[in-house]
C-alpha cells in the first residue's frame, strides 16, 4: 500500500497527489470496489472542482449529475448506493479534493 498523506479525516492534503491508483487505495479505506459508476462520479467532481474550485454541496452535486447522467443518476437514492457512508463525505474524498467546508 501506498504511504498517503492526509489530514485526520483522510482526505489528501495535496490535490495534485491524486491519480486513480490513490483513488483506489482511498476507496478501499472506505470498504468501496470502484466500478465504472463510481468513476463516472469521482471524475465529474474533480471536474467540477477545477471549473469552479470548490467541492459542491450534495443539492449541487445531484444537480449538476443529473444535467449530465440524467434523471437515473442524479439522485440520492443512485448515489447512496454508490457511497453508502455519504455521498459528498466518500465521493469527494476518493476523488482526492479538499475536504469540503460545509462537511463537519
Amino acid at each position: 500500500m501506498t504511504t498517503l498523506s492526509t489530514d485526520s479525516d483522510g482526505y489528501l492534503i495535496n490535490l495534485h497527489d491524486w491519480n486513480e491508483s490513490i483513488a483506489i487505495e482511498l476507496a478501499k479505506i472506505e470498504n468501496i470496489h470502484l466500478t465504472t459508476e463510481h468513476w463516472e462520479i469521482i471524475y465529474h467532481l474533480r471536474d467540477f472542482y477545477i471549473n469552479f474550485n470548490f467541492s459542491p454541496s450534495n443539492r449541487i452535486l445531484i444537480k449538476s449529475i443529473k444535467k449530465k447522467y440524467g434523471e437515473e443518476k442524479g439522485n440520492n437514492r443512485y448515489l447512496f448506493k454508490l457511497f453508502p457512508k455519504g455521498i459528498i463525505k466518500q465521493a469527494i474524498k476518493i476523488a482526492g479534493l479538499p475536504k469540503p467546508i460545509h462537511c463537519f
